[in-house]
């Protein structure tokens, strides 16, 4: 009948999945851009790509294909002359650009990213992370043992921090004077952002070694405010008031959490409090980013995002309780605990 409602239309479908699996090209091309450094010869204004290639030391062609799709997604902008300019997004892609994402798009494009996301399938069929069968040994093992890939994991992570620090320190509520411990801190970005908004507080900076060797809190406004501790946050953390954890329990096991959150819980000081910062992943169909983050911690790690309740569980495996969950101008909220029980061993044992 000619009046009859359309049905479905099975061609749609299979061009509109089949446009979804193209998604991928998008970041390589992202990649490739930042990594020959097109954005730092952009920042004085448009330039061709013969130009752009003479500069970066590409192919001329090639590169203006990679352009020509990222001004697709509003990167860059071709002017009536076919050159290239940066747009407001396209200027983070600068080396020195105010808040540059550089490094947190090279983190996120690496091979350690790339390849295990690559061959996902393998967490499905085999459980467990597609890392150590791609490198042969676990995530931050690999880190350990190769110098300059893991200089590129923690230049991004201090880059990907970068643009959350600020807001996020806004949203933490911090007893006055008290002392801060950014448990596996890196570089401390986050904990410099805390106490330059807090002129009354204290802050240690605890990581491994060869972490805090590039660390970031000798800036005006901090000194003779800080101090960093060396150690293993699975073995020990220092003592404090305040305990943060951001963007650190995401990379964890729930068991390897409890251990890390128990440890916490022993060396807070009377009344302290635990923060952890992470993403707390909406139910359903509700999009958010920690859903797509979820899937690399799943494929190149061994952790997960997790939701109000996963915390809730988790806290209490620790001797913890859940407080309240404050949401930030960022993907990340902000998750606070406090003892449950007797202070001085989880599950209320005496010590």
């Amino acid at each position: 009948m000619s009046g009859a409602p359309a049905g479905p239309d099975p061609r749609r479908a299979a061009a509109a999945v089949i446009d979804e699996a193209l998604g991928y090209l998008y970041p390589a091309a992202l990649r490739a851009a930042a990594e020959v450094g097109v954005a730092d010869h952009l920042a004085g204004g448009p330039r061709a790509a013969a130009e752009l290639a003479e500069l970066t030391g590409t192919d001329a062609d090639n590169l203006f294909r990679v352009l020509r799709l990222l001004a697709t997604r509003g990167l860059f902008e071709q002017d009536e002359r076919g050159r290239f300019r940066l747009t407001e997004a396209g200027d983070a892609l600068r080396t020195d650009a105010p808040v540059s994402a550089r490094s947190a798009v090279l983190m996120l494009t690496d091979p350690t990213m790339w390849r295990p996301a690559g061959e996902m399938a393998r967490c499905l069929t085999g459980g467990g992370s597609a890392f150590d069968a791609i490198f042969g040994v676990p995530f931050f093992e690999h880190f350990a043992r190769d110098a300059p890939t893991a200089a590129v994991f923690h230049d991004g992570m201090a880059a990907f921090s970068e643009t959350e620090n600020a807001p996020i320190a806004a949203c933490c509520d911090f007893p006055p004077n008290a002392v801060v411990v950014d448990v596996g801190g890196g570089h401390g970005g986050f904990l410099a952002a805390v106490l330059l908004a807090r002129p009354d507080l204290k802050g240690v900076l605890h990581d491994e070694g060869h972490v805090l060797a590039g660390h970031r809190l000798d800036v005006d406004g901090t000194r003779g405010r800080w101090s960093t501790a060396e150690g293993d946050f699975f073995a020990a953390v220092p003592p404090g008031d305040v305990h943060v954890l951001k963007r650190i329990l995401h990379d964890w096991t729930d068991d390897q959490c409890a251990t890390v959150l128990r440890n916490c819980r022993r060396a807070l000081r009377p009344g302290g409090r635990v923060l952890v910062i992470d993403a707390v992943l909406p139910p359903g169909d509700v999009p958010h980013q920690g859903k797509a983050l979820d899937l690399m911690m799943m494929a190149s790690l061994v952790g997960r995002e997790r939701t109000e309740e996963d915390f809730r569980a988790l806290f209490a495996s620790a001797g913890l309780r859940l407080t309240r969950v404050v949401p930030t101008p960022t993907v990340l909220s902000v998750v606070e605990a406090v003892v449950d029980g007797p202070a001085d061993e989880p599950g209320g044992t005496p010590r």
